[in-house]
């Protein structure tokens, strides 16, 4: 793979949760032009990858460069500032904060302090039109749907170079994770790439050009969505 061309790049790397070895030599590529997806069952260590890189766990061994600079040991908000947006899980939605107070946060806690750089309110309500409407709702009185909304538009609002998503369509409803292919799609469209956390494979065949398949924290295969649902090996490790 071209180097010029990747944005993520993650080699060999190693990371435990307290002395549970959970990542073990793990390596994956994003190129600026790609939405990959890193798809395995509950446990199989893709919260721990994304957080290894987003610098929420500290890694053992191995590298992380973002276009092309070493970020192994930079904090999490460096890594941020470098181009790095993450929607975690959880969603991180501050309960107490309106939607739009949630939005503008990405922005006040930017390396400039004053918005400069950001793409603007404006634009994530382009990309989540739902959330125009809730602008004044605070963050406790949202829907699971609605909280992933609200992390991925923050996540955007410093124009990153790269989006993480963890499990961004787990628990929605068959019409509420078309909404969301689609704004990966225009996520895409803006030049940012995309790496997702997803445990059903057919939905990261929906939005992914390239899989990667984890298994108790490795990673088993890499290829195409046609040639995962080709390999008995990777289905037998989706379904068990």
């Amino acid at each position: 793979m071209d180097a010029a061309g990747t944005v993520l790049q993650v080699t060999n790397l190693t990371t435990y949760r307290g002395r549970a070895h959970i990542l073990r030599d793990v390596s994956l590529t994003v190129r600026r032009d790609e939405v990959v997806c890193l798809v395995g069952r509950n446990g199989a260590g893709k919260t721990t990858t994304m957080d290894s890189i987003m610098g929420l766990l500290p890694v053992r061994a191995g590298e992380i460069r973002l276009s092309g600079q070493t970020i192994t040991r930079l904090p999490t908000h460096r890594r941020v500032q470098r181009g790095i947006g993450y929607a975690p899980e959880d969603t991180g939605v501050f309960p107490d904060l309106t939607v739009e107070e949630n939005l503008r946060i990405a922005s006040w806690l930017g390396s400039t302090g004053d918005g400069a750089g950001s793409v603007g309110t404006a634009n994530v309500y382009e990309l989540f039109p739902e959330l125009r409407g809730l602008r004044g709702r605070r963050g406790f009185h949202l829907s699971g749907g609605e909280k992933k909304m609200v992390a991925i538009a923050r996540a955007m609002m410093l124009r990153p170079s790269i989006l993480l998503l963890d499990e961004a369509f787990e628990g929605l409803a068959p019409a509420i994770v078309k909404r969301f292919a689609e704004a990966v799609a225009r996520i895409k469209a803006m030049g940012i790439a995309l790496f997702i956390a997803e445990s059903n494979i057919m939905t990261a065949s929906r939005v992914a050009e390239r899989l990667y398949v984890m298994d108790r924290g490795e990673i088993s295969f890499v290829g195409t969505p046609e040639e995962a649902f080709a390999d008995q090996g990777v289905m037998r490790i989706i379904h068990g």
